[in-house]
Parts: structure tokens; C-alpha cells; sequence
């Protein structure tokens, strides 16, 4: 065979191994597609930076132990957010995760996504399953962005509205949901305390408002003090209050000890001055003793520092209140309103109150050598100082606290959550029961003042048609009852945290952004300042408009009125090429991002492809060896 022949030859087959190569590559990759579809349809690779979208253990593991299925109906206003970017992105981060949540939970979560149009069957279920519309979507239509949950036997709960602010708790928010569908009953709350706040059959006192509350959302169970045995079940008290402890005794210390240790979640109130204790509802201050409590044997065994005779005083939040029979309104350093600025936004438990009052509240810290961590959920500003309690006590004129007043800029730990491998303060304690310590982790939640529970410092009670209407003005009762939402849980749901935000900052833009602020603001408020002077000089110069006089103009006074005019002009234009100059980095950045997304990026590939082919063109003209 000829040379050419031979050439020809080999380049045919060389031609058809290649197409015969790419048709088995093909084939090979629709057969991946197709079996990683089938056997791995529930295996996901999440390559964000803070991995949105794995889901917590806590989250698995509540999937992973569905009792019944469970129905979720994702409502999303489809066409009444067309002009709202930023709820439709949000809207698919919320898609994603409900469906990596549908692919954990082995067939026993279904989701299904709505788009309730107004006047429609879907609208009239929205609102039955206790949906919120919000006005503001196109051409004012009303926007759903909830979730409604249905278990088998029924049961109905929902997310009136994803809120894009609360992201950093959307796992936790929908986890929440679905574990209270699951769970068979309401959770168990045992109360100890020391306070009437279920009522006084002997006296006729009614129930506080936030027990009313309570009995509501939970199973609620009151235990006497002096009635709590030696042994208290996690299995059948799920989170435990323990309000006002005066006094306990050795064996309820000792059940509440070992109640925390075998993994029970308690919450404690203990206050340097309870007011509701020892004086008449509504007095605030006179001779009448308050009482304090304190645990200190289980404080010291958890590595926690309290003083029952200190109380903290902050005149940044102090509240104005009115002495007995006086309307003058005097503010009162010791009774505090603290707003969102005092409350962590990082724990869900804090992270959608707004305000909580508290009254001669106490303080929390770590005890030194301590091997717990202690995060705050309530702080006071740093305009805060520590007096004795006793001062507070016996004081008539709230006034006088602020006598002497040196705060140290230190932010006091109101209330916390207490988290450590916990060591039993009862260590030679016997019993078949008996932990001397903690086998994993624990957490119990303080707060250092009871007042907080008292309705004079949350709610409003109004007579109306025989009935009393509760208005209230702080967030008091919202905090307890998501501390017990929280804690109730169970430990999976409490390992749910909080996650990063899928909205990313542009960093780059705001440095730039910051670095023009500085560099043109100053020239713009030296500006501004000048354009002020000139406005009020031109003023001085220009004739009254109700002016009787009909001399004529002076000239002088007519010049300066021009170069006034002018200079005035010429300001308003140095003003406005500053606010030019604001962005003229950002526009050149977007400039230059769009130069290399647009001509860049695609040259280099051009390029790239054009050398690669050059590169087989010149193999291929090479001839073979001899």
C-alpha cells in the first residue's frame, strides 16, 4: 500500500476511534446520570462556603425518627412578588431546604408548594391554616410566604410568614414545627416555686397572667417546695421551673440536682429582691422587706458566681414610674426596660423580642477555675453599677439611687444559658439512681430576678363586658415561653443552632463605599455649610416682599446679589459632583467586573480553544515514523 494510501487509511480510522470514543463517552455519561438519579438521589454534595444547606444532626436525627407522615405545604405568592428580588431568593433558599428535609426523612415528609392567587380555594386554606398575608406586592396584592404542617391524626401547625431577617433560625423554625407534630402530646412543664403565681384558693388571688398563658401552651404541673421527693424524671417533667428557691431542702436540692444530670432542663429564677414575695401587688418600694433566693450549692457544684445581696442598677434604661398616690412620673434605676440592643440575637430564644422589663434583678458570672460556659440572653448596657440590695429595699425616693452613681462600663449578665459537663453537688451521695457527674454536656437556663414574671411589669389588665382583656407592653411572657419551647425540644432540636445567611455581603463594594465616605463627606458638610451661609446672606441682601419702598435698586446691592447667586450655583454643582464622585469607584469596579465577565472570560476561553486546536491541527499534519 501506497504512502498516501497509508496515510489516508490511518487518518479514517484515527477518525473513527475518535467518533467512536465520543459516542461510548456519551453513552457512559447518560448511564451515570441515570444511576447516580436512582441510587443516589438522596446523596448531596454542599459546596457553600457555610455549608447552608446540611442540615444540623439535631435536624437529621428528629427526620430520621418520624413516627407518621407528615404533610408540608409551602404557600408563595408567585406573581405578587414578581418586583421583590430579594423575598423571591429568599423563597428559594427556604424551597431548598424543605427539600433536602423531604430527601432526610425517608418518604415520611411530603412537601408540596402553593401559590394561593387572591379569591382562590388555595387563598381561603392560607388563611385557614393560620397564614399571614403582608401588603407591599405588585400592584398591591397581599404576599403568603409561610408554611402550614399537617400530621397524620390532623394536628395543624404553621409559620405565619418567613421572615428573611430570621434566616439565621430557619432550620430551627422548620425542625421546630415538624418535631411538634410529631411529639404525641404537650410538653410537660413542672413549676416549682415559692411565689403564688398559680393562684391563692385561701386569699382569692387568681393565677398570674403568664401561668394563664402556660396552662395554654403546656402540660403544667405545680409542685410544692416542701413536697418535691428525692427523685424528679426528665422522662415525665420535660423542662422544670424553679422559681424563688428560699430555703430548699437537702433532698429537693438533691432531686434538682440530679434531675440536671441526667439530662432534665431546668430553669432558674432566683432574684436579689422579690418584690411579688413579701409586699402588696403594686408597691414598689417602702419598709416592707423583699425577700431573696439564691442555689448556692448547685451554683457552686455548676461553676456559677451570684450574690443575693447585690442588685443592678442602669440609668440608661431606667423606667419612669409613679409613686402611690403621686403622679409625678420619677425614673427608677433599678427597674429596668431593656430593649433589642440588651437581647442576644444570636440565640433563638432572644432573637425576635424587642423589649423585657425586670425589677432589682441580679447578676450572673463564672466562678473562677470554672469549666462552664456561660452566654448571655439579657445584659444591661454599660451604663450600669451594683449596689447592695438592702439600699434598694428600704428606699422611698427611687430618685436617691442615682446619688453617687459611678458605673464601671461593664455589661451585667441578667439571664443566661449555662452550658458544662456539670458535677453533682452531692458527690458522696448514695443511691441506685446516683450520678456523680454529668455523662455529657448539659445546659440549664438562670435568670437572676422573679419579678419578671409578675404581671405589673408585662401586662395590662382592662375590664370589658365582664371579662379582663390582657394587653401587653413588654415581651415577658414571650421569653419564658420560648425558653420552654426551646428546652422542650428534646436535645436534638436544642443542638439546632443558629446558621449563617444565604445574602452575602458585596465586602468589596462597602470597603470602597466606606473609603469614599471618608474621603468626600468632609468636603461635603464644608459645602453644605457654605451654601447655609450664602442662602442667609442672599436673604439679608433680597427686598422684602411685602416691602413698601419704591426706590430704586442699589447697584452695589444688586452686584453682591449676582455674585451671591452665583457662588450659590456654583456650590450646588460642587455638591452635586461629589455625590458623583461617591460612586465613581463602585460604578468602576462594576465597569471592570463587567469588562471581565463579558470580554475576558469568553477571550480566554476563545483563546484557549483556538491553541488547542492549532496544537492537534500541527499533530495531525506531522508524518509518521518510518
Amino acid at each position: 500500500m501506497s504512502h498516501p494510501r497509508l496515510r489516508q487509511f490511518l487518518r479514517l480510522r484515527r477518525s473513527f476511534f475518535t467518533v467512536l470514543g465520543l459516542v461510548a463517552l456519551g453513552m457512559v455519561y447518560v448511564g451515570v446520570v441515570l444511576a447516580s438519579h436512582h441510587w443516589m438521589r438522596d446523596q448531596r454534595v454542599d459546596l457553600t462556603e457555610d455549608h447552608l444547606y446540611t442540615l444540623s444532626p439535631g435536624t437529621e436525627h428528629i427526620l430520621g425518627h418520624l413516627h407518621k407522615p407528615i404533610q408540608l405545604s409551602l404557600f408563595f405568592s408567585e406573581h405578587a412578588t414578581r418586583d421583590l428580588p430579594q423575598l423571591r431568593s429568599y423563597e428559594q433558599r427556604v424551597r431548598e431546604m424543605l427539600r433536602e428535609m423531604a430527601a432526610r426523612a425517608h418518604g415520611k415528609l411530603h412537601l408540596k408548594v402553593i401559590d394561593p392567587v387572591p379569591y382562590s380555594d388555595d387563598e381561603d386554606r392560607a388563611f385557614g391554616d393560620g397564614l399571614t398575608a403582608v401588603p407591599g406586592g405588585s400592584n398591591g396584592e397581599r404576599v403568603f410566604f409561610g408554611l402550614a404542617g399537617r400530621s397524620a391524626s390532623g394536628q395543624t401547625l404553621s409559620i405565619p410568614f418567613f421572615d428573611p431577617g430570621k434566616e439565621a433560625f430557619l432550620e430551627y423554625d422548620i425542625a421546630k414545627l415538624i418535631y411538634e407534630l410529631n411529639a404525641p402530646s404537650k410538653p410537660t412543664v413542672g413549676v416549682i416555686s415559692s411565689l403564688p403565681m398559680d393562684g391563692d384558693p385561701l386569699t382569692g388571688a387568681k393565677p398570674w397572667a403568664l401561668m394563664r398563658q402556660l396552662h395554654q401552651l403546656f402540660d403544667v404541673k405545680m409542685i410544692a417546695p416542701s413536697k418535691v421527693g428525692d427523685r424528679i424524671d426528665p422522662d415525665k417533667i420535660q423542662v422544670l421551673l424553679l422559681v424563688h428557691p428560699k430555703q430548699l431542702s437537702d433532698q429537693a436540692t438533691y432531686a434538682i440536682d440530679q434531675y440536671v444530670l441526667h439530662g432534665g432542663h431546668l430553669v432558674v429564677f432566683v432574684d436579689p429582691d422579690a418584690e411579688m414575695d413579701a409586699r402588696p401587688v403594686g408597691q414598689i418600694a417602702g419598709t416592707v422587706a423583699g425577700s431573696s433566693s439564691d442555689l448556692p450549692r448547685l451554683f457552686k457544684a455548676w461553676g456559677v458566681a451570684y450574690d443575693p445581696d447585690r442588685v443592678v442598677l442602669d440609668r440608661s434604661r431606667a423606667l419612669s414610674i409613679s409613686l402611690s398616690g403621686d403622679s409625678q412620673q420619677l425614673r427608677h434605676p433599678a427597674m429596668l426596660g431593656l430593649t433589642s440592643q440588651e437581647l442576644n440575637h444570636d440565640d433563638v430564644i432572644t432573637a425576635s423580642l424587642q423589649n423585657i422589663n425586670v425589677s432589682s434583678a441580679g447578676y450572673f458570672e463564672l466562678a473562677a477555675n470554672s469549666n462552664s460556659r456561660l452566654t448571655p440572653l439579657i445584659q444591661t448596657t454599660g451604663d450600669a453599677m451594683v449596689v447592695p440590695a438592702e439600699r434598694v429595699r428600704l428606699t422611698s425616693d427611687p430618685t436617691s439611687l442615682f446619688s453617687g452613681y459611678q458605673p464601671n462600663g461593664e455589661h451585667y449578665v441578667l439571664a443566661a444559658r449555662l452550658r458544662g459537663t456539670f458535677n453533682s453537688a452531692f458527690p458522696d451521695h448514695g443511691g441506685k439512681h446516683h450520678l456523680s457527674k454529668a455523662p455529657g454536656p448539659e445546659q440549664v437556663v438562670l435568670v437572676a430576678d422573679t419579678d419578671l414574671l409578675s404581671d405589673r411589669l408585662w401586662v395590662q389588665s382592662t375590664p370589658f363586658l365582664g371579662e379582663q382583656l390582657l394587653s401587653a407592653f413588654a415581651n415577658n411572657a414571650d421569653f419564658v415561653a420560648n425558653i420552654i419551647d426551646n428546652l422542650s425540644g428534646s436535645s436534638a432540636l436544642l443542638s439546632v443552632r443558629g446558621r449563617a445567611i444565604s445574602q452575602r455581603p458585596f465586602t468589596v463594594v462597602q470597603q470602597l463605599r466606606r473609603a469614599a465616605d471618608q474621603k468626600f463627606r468632609v468636603k461635603e458638610r464644608e459645602l453644605e455649610k457654605e451654601l447655609v451661609a450664602t442662602e442667609h446672606s442672599l436673604a439679608a441682601l433680597q427686598p422684602a416682599k411685602d416691602s413698601a419702598s419704591n426706590a430704586p435698586d442699589d447697584p452695589n446691592r444688586k452686584h453682591q446679589i449676582d455674585q451671591y447667586l452665583k457662588r450659590k450655583l456654583e456650590i450646588r454643582r460642587q455638591l452635586r459632583e461629589v455625590q458623583h464622585q461617591l460612586d465613581a469607584e463602585i460604578d468602576a469596579l462594576g465597569a471592570r467586573i463587567k469588562a471581565i465577565n463579558i470580554l475576558l472570560v469568553p477571550a480566554l476561553v476563545v483563546l484557549a480553544g483556538l491553541i488547542f486546536a492549532w496544537r492537534r491541527a500541527r499533530r495531525s499534519r506531522r508524518p509518521p515514523a518510518a
